[in-house]
């Protein structure tokens, strides 16, 4: 198959284009670079730059590359950003959307595998969350998420457009490689924000509630590698090819740990003692939120086999220590 993967100079992107790559996929990246890095994209793959808004670059991108899937990843992701600039989030992930089915829906392209998240869900009514829980999210992001997934159904059911759309916990880690891994600017995501301590990048890391109904004290989080969740892209994506109908799968370990955890692991990995400061908690976090993926090794035959955190934290290791600085340049 011939595969777009929008937004594959992303970190889950990039490294699932690489992991179709190595299963001897053709594939075509595109990405605007706005929060890509060119140098993210595996070689091998053909690359298109530009913006999900322009229908002249989407329609020209078709004609030139005969698509039979799509995986869409082009998305804004900062879940405090989309608090404060909600329509920036409206306008990037949901109207962008929008577009991408337009051109392909003129171009025949039937096939979309979707990065949705776990946002999708708000507050969990229960634990682990099931994909027929109720969706009821607490910031834009999670909002234009789950307002995309709902474009998917309606436009299937009026054009043919088959989908399926991966919910994710927290992705982590980088690839084996050591070649490519996570560069966000700013970063917010915990792994990440431990790390740069070894690295020398901030003296501390800030523990966010030490109150919670949990065996320390602290937030529970779903942790999944991210090479695991590329594997999930690829299944995804054969799913459809083989004629599967729309679906939603949730994709995490269906293992919680918890900030303390994660914090002591990494200080096992890298040798550094890493100081914690305790700090109140932040609005909006739940205690526990840990996925059933149950569904998508059922229907999908998906099966993670980076589940220990040790390794995970390791790979991510691997990749922040020798990339201090992530890709420096675009």
């Amino acid at each position: 198959m011939r595969i777009l993967v929008f937004g594959g100079a992303g970190y889950i992107g990039s490294h699932t284009a690489l992991e179709l790559i190595r299963a001897g996929e053709e594939v075509v990246v595109a990405d605007s670079l706005v929060t890509g890095y060119r140098r993210a994209v595996p070689e091998g793959a053909a690359f298109y730059q530009g913006d999900l808004h322009d229908r002249a670059f989407l329609d020209h991108l078709f004609e030139t590359e005969k698509i039979d899937a799509v995986i869409h990843f082009a998305a804004f992701s900062l879940v405090g950003e989309s608090v404060s600039n909600p329509l920036k989030y409206y306008d990037n992930n949901l109207c962008g959307t929008k577009f991408l089915l337009d051109a392909m829906v003129a171009h025949g392209i039937d096939k979309i595998v979707f990065s949705s998240t776990a946002a999708t869900y708000g507050e969990p009514e229960h634990v682990p969350i099931l994909e027929s829980d109720r969706t009821c999210p607490t910031n834009p992001y999670g909002e234009t998420k789950l307002a995309m997934e709902k474009m998917f159904h309606w436009t299937g059911l009026a054009h043919g457009l088959r989908y399926v759309s991966l919910r994710y916990f927290n992705a982590c880690g980088a690839d084996a490689s050591g070649n490519i891994g996570e560069a966000h600017n700013p970063e917010s995501h915990l792994i990440p924000l431990i790390l740069q301590v070894p690295n020398g990048k901030r003296e501390s890391v800030s523990i966010y509630g030490t109150d919670y109904d949990t065996p320390d004290g602290t937030c529970i989080r779903d942790y999944i590698h991210v090479t695991d969740l590329a594997q999930a892209h690829i299944l995804a994506v054969r799913y459809l090819a083989e004629g599967g109908a729309s679906d939603i799968f949730n994709l995490g370990n269906g293992i919680g740990y918890s900030v303390r955890e994660v914090i002591e692991t990494a200080r096992k990995v890298t040798g550094h003692p890493i100081p914690a400061v305790e700090t109140p908690r932040r609005a909006g976090d739940p205690a526990r939120l840990v996925a059933s993926s149950e569904k998508a090794k059922r229907v999908l035959g998906w099966n993670p086999v980076h589940d220990s955190l040790e390794e995970i934290i390791s790979s991510a290791w691997n990749w922040h220590k020798n990339h201090p600085d992530g890709y420096a340049e675009k």
